[in-house]
């Protein structure tokens, strides 16, 4: 079975025997997330994304802190998750690509500091 993306995070899901009968309902990674998709967004974070990236040269790519700022200036410290959650989810629908130190990563793995960019072709 291949794997899915959750709708939350954008973390890579992988088939586990435990779900075959039900692998077609999965759509959350985590108790976590099925819980936070169950919330209202508070903000459209990956239309931030979207705009930040837009206004840049199409080889430039974003630091989470960026979006946050630009949503929250005065308390973006808690919109850093959500913001990578956002970039994840924007790479599972092939719209951004995550890297570090230049070279794209998986998002589902990925540790420490990212740049988000537009697919380079």
């Amino acid at each position: 079975m291949p794997d899915k993306t959750c709708a939350v995070c954008g973390r890579r899901i992988e088939w586990r025997k435990k779900w075959e009968r039900d692998w077609d309902s999965v759509k959350y990674c985590s108790d976590a997330c099925r819980a936070d998709a169950r919330r209202a967004p508070e903000h459209d974070l990956e239309g931030e994304i979207g705009r930040l990236l837009d206004a840049r040269a199409r080889d430039s790519s974003i630091c989470p802190s960026d979006v946050a700022r630009a949503v929250a200036p005065d308390d973006w410290r808690p919109l850093m998750e959500p913001v990578r959650r956002a970039a994840r989810r924007l790479v599972a629908r092939g719209e951004v690509e995550i890297t570090q130190g230049g070279s794209v990563v998986d998002p589902s793995t990925a540790k420490g500091p990212i740049r988000i960019r537009r697919p380079r072709t």
